[in-house]
């Protein structure tokens, strides 16, 4: 659980760096082993891009680090639950594992009925999800007061 503390702070890095930029407050970072291979947030306002999720950039930059497609002996941190897109993505890249902070009760995977990531993908949940959580909703508050 330390472990997972420690990379999913470096995730809420991620994250208030997306915040800075006015996306989505989500962060990711991927481990291999005790090393962090990739770090990514949202970046769908500064792409214009939908899919520019912080999970579907770490997993790209990951892959590209390790010179292949399949993640299967790296973690995902992420510190909200994975949407549906980005589960297929962690589906596809046969990800070992999936740590989240946040539950998403409206966008997130989990509100599917299946399951969307690969049957052999170990997931924890709630992780700093109080932080991460705060996070979220601090930025959708704030977006309000604005309008």
């Amino acid at each position: 659980m330390e472990e997972d503390e420690k990379y999913m702070r470096e995730a809420l890095r991620e994250a208030l760096l997306a915040a800075g930029k006015d996306e989505v407050p989500v962060g990711a970072v991927v481990t291999l082993g005790n090393r962090i291979v990739a770090r990514a947030h949202n970046l769908t306002e500064t792409l214009c891009d939908a899919t520019a999720h912080a999970e579907m950039q770490a997993i790209t930059s990951a892959a590209n680090f390790i010179g292949g497609k399949y993640l299967a002996d790296c973690t995902l941190y992420v510190t909200v639950e994975p949407c549906p897109m980005c589960a297929g993505a962690c589906y596809w890249a046969q990800v070992g594992r999936v740590v989240y902070g946040a539950d998403d009760p409206k966008r997130g995977y989990s509100t599917l009925q299946q399951n969307l990531l690969h049957p052999k993908t170990k997931v924890a949940k709630g992780v700093l999800a109080d932080e991460c959580s705060k996070l979220m909703s601090d930025f959708f508050k704030k977006k309000r007061n604005t309008y």
